[in-house]
């Protein structure tokens, strides 16, 4: 008897940048959740409607670029998304994928908002261009690749089940697990799907230690309510 697998759709389009979603599709087939993984987009064979993410166990939205004209190619999808979700879908966000998972502007999906992690005090990040930073994640630090990522920000009545995953160098949050609905969402600030060639084309050293673990632990909480 054949099995299904569980579909992950990642999103790749004009709100993504060439390569985020490819790393992030390798990232999740890598995982330990034997998905089927698709990208879903304005140019893909699936496009994003209810009738594709109904049948997802899965939706990944990947980096970009700017939030603003991110949001404006996203916006019609706002109620498409967040039906998934709280219908028992699950959201994963890394980068702007995960400031489109906030409110000012974005899906509403997380217990608080997202915020520029640069300009928080003591971040040690002085701008957005394409840096390194250390992230401590479940209590170990790992250097992660970072551009302009956000931090998030938690309401004082967040929901039960909310996980704090990793923190920023400066105490902020880096990740978290929170659910919607009868969904959950996972969503982070840095890159911990980024490769080697991510940091080389960017003119950013390398650092030791890189691996995908913290990516694996991030699929692993959205995935494991």
């Amino acid at each position: 008897m054949t099995v299904s697998r569980p579909l992950a759709l990642v999103y790749r389009g004009g709100a993504s940048m060439p390569g985020c979603a490819e790393s992030v599709a390798s990232l999740i087939a890598r995982s330990r959740w034997n998905f089927d993984v698709r990208y879903v987009g304005p140019r893909e064979d699936r496009r994003l409607t209810p009738e594709t993410l109904r049948g997802a166990a899965l939706y990944a939205q990947p980096g970009g670029d700017r939030l603003l004209p991110a949001w404006w190619r996203m916006r019609r999808h706002r109620d498409t998304v967040r039906e998934f979700v709280s219908g028992g879908g699950r959201y994963l966000g890394f980068c702007l994928g995960a400031y489109l998972a906030g409110a000012t502007p974005g899906f509403g999906l997380l217990p608080g908002d997202t915020d520029r992690y640069f300009t928080t005090p003591g971040s040690g990040v002085v701008g957005p261009d394409p840096t390194t930073v250390d992230v401590r994640w479940l209590g170990r630090v790992r250097p992660m690749y970072f551009q302009d990522g956000p931090v998030f920000t938690l309401t004082q009545s967040y929901p039960r089940g909310t996980r704090v995953l990793a923190l920023y160098g400066n105490g902020e949050i880096a990740a978290l697990a929170a659910p919607f609905g009868a969904g959950h969402v996972a969503v982070v600030g840095p890159h911990p799907e980024a490769g080697h060639d991510w940091f080389t084309d960017s003119g950013v050293t390398v650092p030791d230690g890189l691996d995908p673990a913290a990516g694996l632990d991030l699929i692993d909480a959205v995935m494991s309510r």
